[in-house]
């Protein structure tokens, strides 16, 4: 019997999807609902503005990207960005250990917020819908030695607030309310439904 493509409903016709994100996280969440996109990472100016909250950034930041990466020859491109935020303050990816250490320290038994947003750009010139996944997570009372070790291991340092929940980084959060795949970095429930979105626009 030949092997069947798994996809959600609504998403049985849905080809060449542009993926601007370089995370192997966002691509391999992808191919878990049956897609196959091609990989475009965008390079865009990710300063946060003046006064601007994380959840307007994080928007704006996967919209831009959305919007950059589409082109004529390509009919959607999904664009996502994610940041971990506490008392207002945003936290990317890690500078540099330094920078990982602190946040990991600043985190550390307190709870904070993860939010992920996802935009898709369809069409030539692209009409852009987006969305917001905010999930709580709590982290553990880490000991210095155990933030040191994790660290070492580099896994903090391509992520935002320093650690991956679906890596080595599990060990460090006791509970989330939310989306895990938005911690991840890709809300699937949102991304879905955006897709399905786009694909009833394209059969119209």
């Amino acid at each position: 019997m030949a092997d069947v493509l798994l996809r959600p409903p609504g998403l049985e016709h849905l080809s060449h999807l542009r993926l601007a994100s370089q995370s192997p996280r966002r691509l391999a969440l992808l191919r878990q609902i049956g897609l196959e996109p091609e990989v475009a990472p965008q390079d865009v100016d990710e300063t946060q503005r003046p006064g601007e909250t994380p959840r307007d950034y994080v928007e704006r930041m996967a919209q831009t990207k959305a919007q950059t990466g589409a082109s004529p020859e390509v009919p959607l491109c999904l664009g996502a960005d994610t940041v971990v935020t506490m008392d207002g303050e945003v936290f990317g990816k890690p500078q540099d250990a330094m920078q990982a250490r602190q946040t990991l320290k600043m985190l550390a038994g307190r709870s904070h917020q993860v939010l992920t947003a996802i935009a898709l750009a369809v069409g030539d010139p692209p009409i852009i819908r987006s969305a917001v996944s905010t999930t709580t997570v709590w982290m553990n009372t880490a000991t210095d030695l155990e933030i040191d070790a994790y660290i070492a291991t580099s896994e903090p340092m391509d992520k935002a607030g320093a650690y991956g929940i679906q890596g080595l980084g599990a060990f460090l959060i006791t509970r989330i309310d939310g989306s895990y795949t938005g911690v991840m970095g890709l809300p699937l429930f949102e991304t879905v439904v955006l897709l399905q979105w786009a694909s009833r626009l394209h059969l119209a």
